[in-house]
């Protein structure tokens, strides 16, 4: 997702990564085409997107702490299936550990779920799961997954700050919604605001990239996930 303004919003990160769509954005898949692969036994691997299979629970939350504080999201997986799969193998491999919230644009929403690792996020680029249709509102405090276009969600997620129900005409289906910690995420580093080219943020070509390295050195004050955890 890479939202450059409150208004029109489609989400995309193509080839040229750092180039937006269009204002509003919510951008954050890769240009690759594959799906998520088959089955695995044990537990899954973020450096391995084939072991990302185990289907969720039909309920749970996923504790993020946070350099701000914690936040609670719960997931119902009858809102979004596939999403909620998805963010299960992610959180259940600490995939989100150390991730920073990258693209944090007030009244809007907060992205965030591009890897620290440039390796690490290059094994998931290709790692597509299928759409689901929306079945609740992006409304305030709900998480959807960002995508660029039909059957590119990956790994990254938003939180809307506001009513953003017009993304559900996108195909932007809720998964989650922070049940405790709104607050926190309420507070959450905006300085930055938009992302390159469309703002002053970072550029999520990148990220992809040079991973953490880049927004540690030209982005110090974006806030970070420390851990984050199915309750």
């Amino acid at each position: 997702m890479r939202a450059r303004s409150s208004s029109a919003l489609l989400l995309a990160v193509l080839a040229s990564l750092s180039a937006c769509r269009g204002s509003g954005d919510v951008d954050g898949a890769p240009t690759a085409t594959t799906d998520a692969a088959k089955p695995a036994a044990g537990k899954p691997s973020m450096s391995d997107p084939a072991s990302a299979t185990k289907q969720a629970p039909e309920s749970f939350k996923a504790r993020f702490s946070t350099t701000k504080g914690d936040f609670v999201l719960q997931v119902r997986r009858e809102w979004s299936p596939g999403g909620a799969d998805r963010f299960y193998n992610l959180v259940s491999s600490g995939f989100y550990d150390g991730v920073k919230f990258f693209r944090v644009v007030d009244g809007f929403m907060v992205q965030f779920g591009v890897h620290g690792s440039p390796e690490v996020s290059s094994r998931w680029a290709r790692a597509r799961i299928a759409d689901d249709p929306p079945k609740q509102s992006n409304k305030r405090g709900f998480a959807s997954f960002a995508m660029a276009g039909p059957g590119s969600r990956t790994t990254q997620i938003f939180i809307n700050f506001a009513d953003n129900s017009r993304l559900d005409a996108m195909g932007f289906a809720p998964f989650a919604e922070v049940v405790s910690g709104m607050d926190v995420v309420d507070k959450l580093y905006k300085g930055y605001g938009e992302g390159a080219p469309g703002g002053n943020g970072p550029s999520q070509g990148r990220i992809q990239a040079e991973g953490n390295a880049y927004l540690e050195r030209d982005f110090p004050l974006l806030d970070a996930v420390k851990t984050a955890r199915v309750e």
